[in-house]
Order: structure tokens, then sequence, then C-alpha cells
């Protein structure tokens, strides 16, 4: 057996001999350097010798290095009464004994620019305060030794090349050249990130503390949060053991500490700690004999990251979801009074199988004494993504919070959350760390099972459209969800399960990922045929619902959204920009009685777009109503030719074009069931929108189902809705729109009234934008493609130089050809223009084309009328 084997099973003995629970580890044992020694002394001076302030515009809670950088970054940016409380020491918690590893690459395409911004700060941090940082740059590989993940590796690239950061797709060659004590036997290709590496992270923060002390921020500590309490003007007092400080706004950073935090004002934060390993080794002689640092590596199939430590090497693996250990008494009983520094005993039985596929990869290891073992307390969400900005359901509550890995976050996130707070907008789109994505919902039997789940999963390939099934249904499923579970591959919606496409014989059944076309090709366009030909219903339920009513209820809508306000009975799509005239969502309104609104929106937009409406009418002082109806209200959507037969058969309404008219608005029955129907489809063909009480969902379903038997009916899901909208040049929030674009270059001019008199936020921005002009628009392109389509986010190229990114893509079964909307230069945009989309490696030929490639229902209806009133 190998020596670092027996190293390993010593090193268990000895920890399993020290008695069971927490085992203290000081932080010299975690390999400390000079500068944090010296970060050490200088700490000393802050413990708490002087009285609290009184008041401060904002108070940051929790002394990790994320609160630090948010205390230094709106320092920084000049704004005064900044104050920091840490319960213990700064560091405190998950900081102080992380592997503090760095990297531009983040699968996602928003978290890309938190990483990058971290980076760049980092790189600058020393000179700037003084404090040595400890931060090493040999650029990090990231190894492919299957061929799923070469091509997980090339779907990556077009997601990276119109972004600022620097990444290559390498040959085993230079990934050797890289790391030369690398086992190349089962090396197909890397993934090679210039500028990676790692930093000391208690050196990090101590630099970010003493430049937010020279920004003029107050940091305090050891100063406990023992209450929180809001005063009726919106701002908070914060009780300590040393007094109390009223702010206008906190911030939860308090990392595993964060739920119990939230308890005080009633949340629930979906976080919990996990148990996360890392062993140090000895001075390597082959690694010592090196004359330039080695790259950081991380072994997908292995699921371990390793990097150089001094002379010698840290790993640290993600084990299996079945062996990992999630902290969980702390969720039920807190955390431990007086944990900090501590850690929990360490368990290398649990990590063995990784440990021998390092020394597989890395052969050096075998020989390798090893010095440490760290097993200390990281926190997870259930998505594996932070909690990160302000809170609905309590006013001038932020977080940022669940970070897995928060040294890379930190200065990006500080500067995310510092440019939010004091321009009242988020600086780019990041909605995917929206802590208003988790509701009531997510309960913790969910959460334990997802957090397991995205731990385990770590580093498994990551397929477009992926679906993750632990923790799945929760309590949020519709009223025809038992209905069509087993008919249908269902997709996770803010909670809901939602049919993506629908089963029949013969069809290869079940959650099939790929980067190419799998086996839901087939059935969606067999779905989108349905629908263009005779009549197809589909569960809307998560749509977010809320009812805005009271006497100003006109009076904030107008204020809210560019477009007018509906009639009483009509429908309409209006958007609400930010302050800088930036598309923060879309909305479908309808006005249901004098003063009483209906707003749709999104899924996974719910809470975020509630916790906007709500912060401007509490702002403003408006006399208005709120509420959320989303679990409320069931949805369901029929559309297609045949939609309106089926609908007749079922109601004595009048539903001809003449007697319902398109985005008009009534309360009908059907099947002897009230519902509010409105007159809409986002399939762009003939439907409506059927908004029913969730208990007589499924009476309703079932009696269009045996209505539409003649007619063809059957159901479609989400993915043929994507296909269709895409057909009709219907833009998507999300994709075409969100905070990183204006409503003029995604040409959404129709829904914006600059004309009407209402002051709505972001009309001075817009009227602005207008008269300099754009710079890029939005373009609806074809691309010729063969097993593969576009479906947002790839690169897109002319000249051999990057010009733009797609938005969004899909097949059109209409017209057999694969679409995108893409954002490209003015100069490149016109009609007939020819550019390049790039898919898995290789560059697709593609066009620039009139939209829409399918007219809509009411657009064909109308030409009709015309061209018969003409004949």
């Amino acid at each position: 057996m190998s020596r670092i084997l027996n190293v390993v099973r010593t090193e268990l003995r000895r920890d399993l001999s020290a008695g069971r629970g927490l085992a203290r580890l000081t932080l010299r044992t975690i390999c400390c350097t000079s500068s944090r020694r010296q970060a050490e002394q200088g700490n000393a001076s802050s413990v708490l010798g002087k009285r609290l302030k009184d008041t401060a515009e904002t108070v940051i809670i929790g002394g990790g290095c994320v609160g630090v950088s948010l205390a230094y970054h709106l320092a920084k940016a000049g704004m005064k009464d900044v104050v920091l409380l840490e319960k213990s020491e700064l560091t405190a918690g998950s900081t102080w004994h992380a592997a503090g590893l760095t990297t531009y690459y983040h699968p996602g395409i928003n978290l890309k620019k938190v990483h990058y911004d971290s980076i760049k700060l980092y790189e600058i941090l020393e000179a700037e305060t003084g404090q040595a940082v400890g931060f090493h740059q040999p650029g990090s590989v990231r190894i492919a030794s299957t061929a799923a993940r070469v091509d997980e590796m090339k779907y990556q690239m077009t997601r990276t090349h119109w972004h600022v950061t620097q990444q290559y797709l390498i040959k085993p060659e230079k990934v050797q050249e890289l790391f030369p004590l690398l086992n190349m036997d089962k090396v197909l290709a890397g993934l090679y990130t210039p500028g990676d590496g790692h930093i000391d992270p208690y050196s990090l923060t101590m630099a970010l503390a003493a430049g937010a002390r020279m920004y003029g921020a107050q940091i305090y500590n050891p100063a406990p949060v023992t209450g929180l309490s809001q005063t009726s003007e919106g701002k908070w007092d914060v009780q300590t053991p040393h007094g109390t400080i009223r702010a206008n706004r906190i911030v939860n950073t308090a990392g595993f500490w964060a739920r119990e935090l939230g308890n005080m004002i009633g949340f629930e934060h979906p976080t919990i700690p996990v148990h996360h390993q890392y062993v140090v080794t000895a001075t390597v002689p082959e690694v010592k004999a090196l004359k330039k640092e080695l790259a950081v590596i991380r072994d997908l199939e292995g699921s371990y990251y390793l990097r150089q430590e001094r002379d010698g090497l840290l790993f640290g693996p993600y084990e299996k979801m079945e062996k990992m250990v999630l902290q969980d008494s702390w969720v039920r009983d807190g955390v431990p009074p007086g944990f900090g520094k501590e850690l929990f005993e360490s368990d290398l039985d649990r990590i063995m199988e990784h440990v021998e596929m390092a020394m597989e990869m890395v052969p050096v290891l075998k020989t390798a004494d090893i010095i440490n073992i760290v097993s200390g307390p990281i926190t997870y969400t259930p998505d594996l993504l932070p909690m990160v900005g302000p809170h609905q359901g309590a006013h001038n509550y932020w977080t940022a919070i669940g970070f897995g890995y928060g040294v890379i976050h930190a200065g990006g996130i500080g500067k995310f959350l510092s440019d939010w707070i004091r321009n009242g907008e988020p600086p780019y789109d990041l909605i995917e760390c929206d802590p208003n994505r988790y509701g009531k919902w997510t309960n913790v039997p969910f959460m334990c099972a997802k957090a397991r789940e995205s731990y385990g999963f770590n580093n498994v390939v990551g397929y477009p459209k992926e679906e993750r099934f632990a923790g799945r249904p929760t309590c949020r499923t519709s009223g025809v969800y038992e209905l069509l579970k087993d008919k249908a591959s269902m997709g996770f919606h803010a909670g809901w399960e939602q049919p993506h496409w629908f089963y029949k014989p013969g069809d290869e059944t079940g959650y099939k990922p790929s980067f190419r076309r799998t086996n839901w090709f087939g059935p969606v366009g067999r779905e989108c045929r349905l629908v263009m030909e005779k009549v197809g219903v589909i569960d809307l339920t998560p749509f977010g619902k809320f009812i805005v009513k009271g006497r100003d209820s006109h009076k904030l809508l107008d204020r809210l959204f560019a477009n007018t306000m509906p009639k009483v009975g009509h429908t309409n799509i209006s958007h609400m920009l930010t302050p800088a005239g930036r598309v923060y969502a879309e909305v479908t309104i309808t006005q249901l009685s004098p003063g009483e609104f209906l707003l749709i929106t999104g899924s996974g937009s719910e809470l975020h777009d509630l916790r906007w409406i709500e912060t401007e009418a509490a702002d403003g002082g408006y006399d208005v109503d709120i509420s959320n109806v989303t679990e409320d209200m069931g949805v369901l959507g029929i559309a297609g030719p045949n939609s309106r037969k089926v609908l007749q058969k079922l109601t004595d309404e009048d539903m001809s074009d003449a007697g319902f008219k398109f985005l008009h608005c009534k309360s009908i029955t059907l099947a002897g069931i009230p519902v509010r129907a409105i007159r809409i489809s986002y399939t762009g063909e003939l439907g409506w929108e059927l908004y029913i009480d969730q208990k007589n969902m499924a009476t309703v379903y079932q009696a269009m189902m045996e209505a539409g038997k003649d007619e063809g009916i059957d159901n479609f899901g989400t993915y043929a809705m994507s296909s269709l909208r895409l057909e009709k040049g219907f833009r998507g929030w999300g994709a075409e729109m969100n905070c990183d674009t204006n409503p003029l270059e995604a040409g959404l001019d129709y829904f914006i009234k600059l004309n009407k008199p209402a002051d709505f936020i972001g009309k001075a921005a817009l009227q602005e934008i207008k008269s300099k002009g754009l710079k890029r628009k939005l373009s609806y392109i074809s691309v010729d493609t063969d097993d593969i389509d576009p479906e947002g986010n790839e690169t897109v190229w002319h000249n051999s130089k990057v010009v733009g990114n797609t938005t969004s893509g899909a097949y059109s079964y209409s017209s057999q050809q694969s679409l995108a909307f893409a954002y490209l230069p003015l100069e490149l945009c016109s009609v007939g223009q020819k550019v390049e989309v790039e898919l898995m490696g290789r560059k697709y030929p593609a066009m620039v084309i009139q939209e829409p490639i399918v007219l809509t229902e009411p657009t064909r209806t109308r030409l009709q009328k015309k061209a018969k009133s003409k004949a």
C-alpha cells in the first residue's frame, strides 16, 4: 500500500483518538504565512473598545470575505456611515479555512462577470492597501478524460468567446506543459484559463478590511447581533450587547449564521452547512524541483481540485451525494455557541475513492506525506448559487449569503451589491442569484435533498436543458399535475413541476441530456404541428400572479410601467424599467375592474418582480393593496385553430372573433366552473389563457380534453411553446431583454410610451438613449445547422471577429430551420447580412432575416380581412 494511504489512515486514527465531535485546529496549522501572522497581529486592535455608532447608512452583519468586501466597496465609492458588525473575529466561519481558489471560469454567463471583477480587484489590492494577500496566478486547467467532457468544453468555449475573459481549449501536450506531473494516459483535452490561481483567504479579508477602514467604514468586533426590529419608516434597529444602531438598511453576510439572523425577522433562508475536506501534503521533491508554479487542475471525472501549496500539494474532493455530510443539526438547533474557528473531525475514508483517483492522475501523491487535513463547514443553497440582493417581504433587508465559493465571489459580489445599493438598480443581470428565487415552498427536506445533490453533482457534465430531480416534487404542484406527471418529461420552475414535452407510444421517454438534438426533438415537432393545425393545451400555472388594487393602483402602475394602463376588460404587455432605462421585468397587465389589476409574470420572476413593485409602493407612499395569488390560481393555456370550437362547446359566452377580441379579458363559465379568460397565447396562435381556482383546474382540463376529441386536442409543453414563440418573433424576458439591455435595442418600441404623461421609472434615461442613438440591435437570424440548434449565449462571428451573442434559439418546425435572436452592431443588422454562430466548436453559417418567419394568428386574420375588403 502506498505511503499516502498509510498516512491517510494514520491521520484518521489520530483524529478519532482525539475524541468525537469538533476538533480544534489553529490558523497556524493551515500553512500560516508571514503575511497572515502580520494580519493577525494587526487585527488585535479591532477588538471592540469604542462606543458603537448610533446610526448608519448601511449595517453589514458578518465579517467574512464577502461582508468585508461589501464594506470596502461601499466606503470606497463614497458612502458615509458604513458599519460592519462581526460576532467574534474577522474570517471566523468558512473564510479562514477556505482553500482560496480563484478562477475566471463559471459555467453560467453572468457569474463570469463576478469572477472577473474579483480577480481584477485582488490583483491590485495589495498595492492599494499595503496588505499582502498571497495571490498566485499560475492559471488553471479543467481536465477532460471522456468524450462527453470534451463536448462540454466546446460548449463552454462558445459561451466564453464573447466575454472579456481569456479561455482556451488545449491539447494534451499543452496540459502536460502546464502540469508536468500528470499521468497523461486518460487526458484528452483541457480547458485552460490564464490568470486563475489561489489567494490566502485570511490575508485577503484583512486587506479588504484595511481598505474599508482607510475609506471610512467602521468595523466592530466582537459585536454579535442579538435582535433586529424595523421602524415604521422602514429603518432597522440593530441590537448588540454594546448598544443599538439605527440603519437605513441591513445586509446579511453572516455565512452559516445567515439562517439564524434571518430567523430574527421571520425568514427561513435555505442555507445549510456542508462538510468539505481538503488535504495538504508536506514537501514533494518533484514539486520543489519545478522552475515555475504548477497550474491549478480540476480533474472533473475524479471530482477534485489540486494545486501547489508551497513545495507540496493541496487537493480537495467533492464526494458523491450518498457519502457527503450535511451539518443538518445546525438547521434544527442552530450553530453551537462559540463556534467560529473550529473544524469538524476529518473522515478520510469518506473521500478515499477520490484520493485514489488523484494518485492515479498525479502519481507523486502516492509517496507524499500528509501534514494537514481540513474538514470545515461551507454554506450551500439548494442550487449551489448564492443569494444576493434585496429580499422580498422585508423592506431594506439585503442578503449576500449561501456562498459555496465565497473567496472567488467576494470581490465581485461586493462591487455588484455596492453598485446596486448606491444606484437603485443592479449593475448587470444576475437573476440566478436573486434571493427571491426561493419562497415558502423551499422547506428543510427540499433544501437538504438539493444541497446534497448539488454537492455530489459538483463536477458532473453540465448539459443544456439540465434537470436535477432530488427533492421533487415540492408542495407546488398544479391542479393537473397528477393527471400529467406520467405522460410528460417534467421541468422544474420556481418549485413547480411543468411539462416540457409529452410522450407517445414509440417515443424514447425520460430525461436524456445531450449537447445535440436528443429524444425530445421529434415529439416537440409533433406538438408544434398540433398547435399550428389543431388544438393543444398547456399547463401555465407557474406564472407569477399578483392583484394590485386600491385608490392609487393606477397611479402606481403608471409609474412602474412604460406602457399605458389597459382599460377595464383589456390586457397589454408592459415593461418595468430601471432608472437607467434597462428592462427589469416584462408583465402582462389586465384591468379586471376599475382600479383592480391582474399582473402576470414569468415563473422565475415571481418574487423578483413583486419585491420591485412593493418597494416602489412603500417608497412612494401609494395607497394600494398588493396580493400574491400565484399559488391560489391555476392557469391553462389553450391554443390552435380549433381552440375556439372547443371552448364554445363548454360556454354560453360568445367566443367569436367579434365577441371575444384579442387582448380582451372576460369572466366566463366553462363546464360550470367560473374562469377568467384572456385572449392571448405565447405561441402566437389563436388561444386563451384560463385562470382558474386550483381546486377546479382538473375539472376544466378534463372537460376541454373531452370536448376537443373531434378537434384533435392534445397536450403540449414548454419546449414547443418556446419554438413557436421564436417563430413569431416574440421576445422573452431573461433572454432578449433583462437588466443588461434597454427596450429600444431589444425592439420593444411598440410597448414603450415615451409620450405618456406619467413620469415612469427609466423614462428620462430612455429619452437620452434614444437621442444618442443605439450601438447594437436585436436581430433575427437563421442558422444553417445539422444535429444541433442554438439555445442562447453562443458567440456570433463576422470576418473572424467576435461581433455579438445569441440570446435564445430553437428549431423552427414550420420553416424547418434553426432560428435565433442575437445582438449585433448596427452595421450588421440589415436583412441578408451573413454572420457565423459558434456551436460546439464549429462556426455555422447564419443570416439576418426578416422577422417573424411565421405571422401571428391575429396578424394573419387582420391581413385576411383586409384582403377580403379589397376583393
